[in-house]
């Protein structure tokens, strides 16, 4: 398995994988064709130097699983990054096999190299699954989390 950065190619299998369960379906329309809103998406994020889409695949070149990660810049911490990973997914018939700790271990990687003080995430409460996995990774949910959604 290695992990590389995504190619446009890869989007509808992403957008598969966000869309495999409950809340996934809720938000997003994973249809053939796949509605160009995402691949827009990809290419604002794939030109941003602050974004990393990657996909993680096996020897087959079958896609495994994804997360982005985003490096945010900060006044506090003295000028500190942060590192925000999001849409963190494995392929349900490949769960339970470390791919989704290999990812991580990238992500807190690269978050190191950019010299991030912290690396975060947040996760849907209706997912008590990922939030086990996430502590058993060292994760700490040291802070309340609110949103206020627009759309």
């Amino acid at each position: 398995m290695w992990i590389r950065k995504a190619l446009k190619s890869d989007v509808p299998t992403i957008v598969g994988m966000l869309a495999n369960d409950k809340l996934g379906q809720l938000r997003e329309d994973y249809r053939d064709p796949l509605p160009n809103i995402y691949f827009d998406a990809f290419e604002r994020i794939d030109c941003d130097p602050n974004q990393k889409l990657v996909v993680i695949e096996n020897d087959q070149k079958q896609i495994l699983g994804t997360l982005q990660l985003s490096f945010i810049q900060y006044l506090t911490y003295q000028g500190g990054i942060r590192a925000q990973i999001e849409a963190v997914r494995v392929n349900s018939e490949h769960r339970g096999k470390g791919i989704g700790k290999k990812l991580f271990q990238w992500a807190i990687a690269r978050s190191k190299e950019r010299k991030a003080h912290v690396v975060q995430l947040t996760t849907d409460k209706k997912r008590p699954d990922a939030l086990k996995f996430y502590q058993s990774l060292g994760f700490v949910d040291s802070h309340e989390g609110m949103k206020l959604h627009l759309l």
